[in-house]
C-alpha cells in the first residue's frame, strides 16, 4: 500500500467503510445507469467523500467499481493513491474472457495496483440468473483465488442459487455479499431472500456488507425499524466476524444522507442488543480490513 495513512484517532473506535463509489459524469465512461437518478447524476469525487466521511467520523473506506470498465478501476486506483481516506479498490475484470488472468495481472502490475484488493461484476443486470455458472466465468474465479483477490457477489434473490452453488465449488476465495443480496425492504417481505441467505451460513469464507439498505427501502418514509428484521436475519446467519458496514454513497443519497445510513445501522444494532466492543470493531472495522487484506499502516488502528 501507499506510504500515506488514512487519519486515525484515540479518542473513538477506528471505522472502514467498505463500500462507496466515486465517478465523474464530465469524463468519457459511460455511466448512463444515472440517467433518471436526478439526485446522483453529477460527479461525485474525491474531495467530497474525504468531506462525508470526516463530518460522520469515518477513517477509511474501500471505493468499489460501477461501470464494467478496465479505464474505470485505472482511475480508481489513482484515485485510492492520492486519496489517503481510500484504503483498497475493489474493481472490475471480464471474468469470462480468455484473459482474465493477464487482466488481472496488469492491474496489479500498474501503478497504484497495490490497492487492487478485489473485482466485482454487476452479475444482477446480466440477463441469465446462473451467469456464474458458466464455464468461463468459473475460470475467471479461479483467476481471482489464483490472484489473492476477494470477490464481491452483487445479487437480488434471484441470483442466489447460483452464487451459493459458486460459494461450496470455491471454498478457496474469499467472497462479500453486497448489500445483504437487496431483500425487498419496502415490502417488508422476507422470503425467499431469508431462507437463501441461511444457505450461506456454513459457508466461512463468505462475508456479507451491512450496506445498500435504504435505498431498497421505501425512500421517502423508511426509518431503522424497516431494516431491523434483515440485520438481524443477516446477524443470526454471519455474526459479526462476517459482517461489515458500508454507506453505499452516493447512491444512498437516494434515499438518506451519509450520517443518516451510518446512523441508522447503529441504531439497528444498539436495539438488537448486539454490539459489544469486539463486535463493534468488527462490523465497522476489522472484517473489511480480514476480508479485503488492507493493510492500514497503523497497528493501533483495529486494537
Amino acid at each position: 500500500m501507499s506510504d500515506q495513512s488514512p487519519r486515525t484517532t484515540t479518542t473513538r473506535p477506528f471505522v472502514i467503510d467498505s463500500h462507496h463509489h466515486l465517478w465523474d459524469t464530465a469524463s468519457d465512461h459511460d455511466y448512463t445507469w444515472l440517467r433518471g437518478l436526478d439526485p446522483i447524476d453529477k460527479p461525485f469525487l474525491a474531495p467530497d467523500l474525504q468531506k462525508v466521511l470526516t463530518e460522520s467520523g469515518v477513517d477509511a473506506a474501500v471505493l468499489v467499481q460501477t461501470i464494467h470498465s478496465l479505464d474505470e478501476t485505472h482511475d480508481f486506483l489513482r484515485f485510492a493513491a492520492e486519496t489517503p481516506e481510500i484504503v483498497g479498490v475493489v474493481g472490475w475484470v471480464d471474468l469470462a474472457s480468455p484473459q482474465v488472468a493477464s487482466q488481472i495481472a496488469d492491474l496489479k502490475a500498474s501503478p497504484h495496483g497495490e490497492y487492487l484488493v478485489g473485482i466485482r461484476h454487476l452479475v444482477h443486470n446480466e440477463e441469465r440468473p446462473d451467469w456464474l455458472l458458466q464455464d468461463s466465468v468459473q475460470q475467471g474465479l479461479q483467476a481471482l483465488a489464483d490472484a489473492g483477490l476477494t470477490y464481491d457477489l452483487l445479487l437480488r434473490p434471484r441470483e442466489m442459487e447460483s452464487a451459493i452453488t459458486v460459494a461450496r465449488d470455491f471454498p478457496h476465495l474469499k467472497m462479500v455479499i453486497d448489500h445483504i443480496a437487496k431483500p425487498p425492504i419496502a415490502s417488508g417481505e422476507l422470503e425467499p431472500w431469508a431462507s437463501r441467505l441461511r444457505e450461506f451460513a456454513p459457508l466461512e469464507h463468505v462475508a456479507c456488507k451491512l450496506s445498500g439498505m435504504v435505498t431498497e427501502a421505501d425512500h421517502a418514509t423508511w426509518t431503522p425499524e424497516d431494516l431491523k428484521p434483515y440485520v438481524a436475519t443477516a446477524w443470526e446467519i454471519f455474526g459479526p466476524d462476517r459482517l461489515m458496514y458500508g454507506s453505499d454513497w452516493p447512491v444512498c443519497l437516494l434515499a438518506a444522507e451519509y450520517r443518516e445510513v451510518i446512523g441508522a445501522l447503529r441504531t439497528v444494532l444498539d436495539d438488537l442488543g448486539v454490539l459489544d466492543e469486539a463486535s463493534e470493531a468488527a462490523v465497522f472495522a476489522g472484517t473489511a480490513a480480514h476480508w479485503y487484506g488492507l493493510n492500514l499502516d497503523d497497528d493501533s488502528a483495529l486494537a
